[in-house]
């Protein structure tokens, strides 16, 4: 249920509502907009009575929230979420990129490609230091190490740190060197993983399983926004179709309808969306076009000879390129690059 105060209600009486639905049984989540408060009551009560709370000093209206995820949702909250950090702010107006290597693979390596991606205009370095590999015997990554190099890197040249956490006992190292923790595909319907990520302080980007519809999407954000981490970002990183000339199927469609369902910003991840290096600065240009508020790719500085994902890998010139072309597209829709 969605609980909408008036505007010129006061502290005591929001106080006083949240209290009345508190005794209801309902979880209560508040959201506090330029012009108007509104509280989500979170339970399931199919013959509760709005009318019980429209009568209280300081509610404008209630009404049922019919969409299954509750919080995600834009009935409960009908101004877009923007998640602000030190260079940038994720959800705004401006574009945000997120760029770097597949994964950490050596000091050298990192800092080299942080510098570079830098230069052409990121303000996130991405890179992973745990790494979910489909074979056992593929490199699994730095662990603690790789993140300690990926946040010295970072700080050289002024960037933030993006980085995947595998499961729940990964998220304390995460929080001491990430700036965002990552979930990826084959988590999002971990539940007990996304309730732990509920409590974290870090924002969170939420990668669109393989073949998950976008309510399932949503109903895996509802996770961790129900367990008071309201910093989430939602990834398009391409489904699972019959087709098979590509990785995966970049569904550009997920932008706009996710915007549309969802107050959450969405995210773009072309490099995994289509798997080929070619084919990556067209679907990045499209994810622009199409309203993505970041766009996440993948870097290399000799991709021929990367651990993990060389064949996706764009080379510092191409993102460069990529760079400059999106810059155009953002422009033409009345956004920028950050």
């Amino acid at each position: 249920m969605v609980v909408v105060v008036e505007q010129n209600a006061t502290e005591k009486e929001i106080e006083g509502i949240i209290k009345i639905l508190h005794d209801f049984g309902f979880d209560v989540h508040r959201s506090t907009g330029v012009n108007q408060t509104v509280l989500g009551a979170i339970g399931v009560k199919p013959d509760f009575d709005t009318r019980q709370v429209e009568v209280l000093p300081g509610v404008a209206h209630a009404y049922r929230i019919t969409e299954p995820y509750k919080l995600a949702s834009r009935t409960f909250k009908q101004e877009r979420t923007v998640i602000p950090f030190k260079n940038c702010q994720v959800g705004g107006d401006a574009i945000v990129i997120m760029a770097g290597p597949c994964s950490v693979e050596s000091e050298s390596q990192i800092f080299t490609i942080a510098e570079q991606v830098a230069k052409a205009g990121a303000k996130f370095l991405r890179g992973g230091a745990f790494k979910p590999r489909s074979s056992p015997y593929a490199f699994q990554g730095m662990g603690e190490e790789g993140l300690k190099l990926m946040r010295r890197a970072a700080d050289e040249y002024g960037l933030m740190v993006i980085s995947e956490a595998m499961d729940g006992t990964q998220i304390e190292v995460m929080e001491r060197y990430a700036d965002i923790i990552q979930v990826g595909a084959r988590n999002m319907q971990n539940y007990n993983f996304l309730r732990e990520l509920g409590k974290s302080t870090k924002p969170v980007m939420l990668k669109r399983g393989l073949s998950a519809t976008f309510e399932e999407w949503l109903m895996s954000a509802e996770y961790i926004l129900s367990g008071g981490n309201k910093q989430v970002m939602m990834c398009e990183r391409g489904i699972r179709t019959f087709e098979t000339a590509t990785r995966n199927t970049m569904d550009i469609s997920a932008i706009p309808v996710v915007h549309a369902k969802s107050h959450l910003p969405v995210v773009a991840d072309p490099s995994h969306g289509i798997g080929i290096r070619d084919k990556v600065i067209p679907m990045a240009r499209a994810a622009v076009a199409a309203g993505a508020d970041a766009v996440i790719v993948e870097v290399h500085n000799d991709p021929d000879h990367a651990k993990s994902d060389g064949p996706q890998s764009l080379y510092p010139n191409q993102f460069e390129e990529m760079m400059k072309q999106i810059r155009v597209i953002a422009e033409a829709i009345g956004r920028t690059i950050a």
